[in-house]
């Protein structure tokens, strides 16, 4: 079954913006509920500063409450990855699929993913935890799922992996980053062997999450390999493509 959209009716209120806020992060307020600069935020670097929208909900009568964004869609058990996967991104995503998995094991969690991929170790602890949660797990790729996007992508149960029709998804075997190793021989073959392992393991799990055969994965994960939402569904890593819902027209009224 596909996601479902939020209703209008749990979207009350208007939006607001953090001033420079991040999820999860806290936020001082003014007087009239408006939101302030966090409380915290020197350490961060400014490439990374956001504006996070704020919904603000009616409880009755003059009371509001007021969600950042991430926030309520983790209300409705959605949660978005929409960055480099790494270790920041991978606890937060873990401990949201933990909680939300106790909050009731056999309530269905959406994981919306648009990311370039990032750390393998940061990939394998979502993929673990999205395993070992007992809740089905819906995923949908938007914009582009990469590298251990793709991955995160392929994980969801079967029948309810999507994609939007213009995504982009990706795979590639696993890289060694930064400047390149540096050592004695004999710690670059250890390195080496290493990252053989973690490709043999990504393809044996890319492998059975999609039915093909071992041999045509290493063949396609050796050089980057790209697919259209389409090409994605008939190689196994989604199980199908979620179309936009036409507006109806209303007619002309005199």
């Amino acid at each position: 079954m596909a996601p479902g959209r939020l209703e209008r009716s749990q979207l009350l209120g208007k939006l607001r913006l953090h001033a420079l806020a991040q999820p999860g992060e806290e936020v001082a307020r003014s007087k009239d509920g408006g939101a302030c600069q966090p409380l915290e935020y020197k350490s961060r670097r400014v490439s990374e500063v956001a504006y996070i929208p704020t919904v603000t909900e009616n409880e009755g009568g003059n009371r509001e409450r007021s969600f950042d964004i991430y926030s309520r869609l983790l209300k409705d058990r959605i949660i978005l990855i929409g960055r480099p996967i790494d270790d920041v991104v991978a606890n937060l995503v873990v401990a949201q699929l933990i909680y939300l998995a106790a909050d009731d094991p056999e309530k269905e969690i959406q994981i919306y993913v648009n990311s370039p991929g990032g750390a393998v170790s940061a990939g394998f602890a979502i993929y673990d935890t999205m395993q070992y949660v007992q809740a089905p797990i819906s995923t949908v790729c938007i914009g582009r799922a990469a590298s251990f996007g793709t991955v995160v992508l392929m994980a969801g149960a079967k029948g309810r992996r999507f994609s939007l029709p213009s995504a982009t998804i990706h795979m590639h075997q696993p890289l060694i980053g930064g400047k390149g190793l540096q050592g004695q021989a004999s710690d670059l073959d250890i390195h080496a062997r290493e990252i053989v392992r973690i490709r043999t393991v990504l393809n044996e799990l890319i492998s059975k999450h999609t039915g093909q055969p071992l041999e045509r994965v290493e063949r396609d994960t050796d050089r980057d390999f790209f697919l259209n939402p389409e090409e994605a569904v008939e190689y196994g890593l989604i199980d199908g493509l979620i179309q936009q819902t036409p507006v109806p027209v209303l007619a002309a009224t005199r």
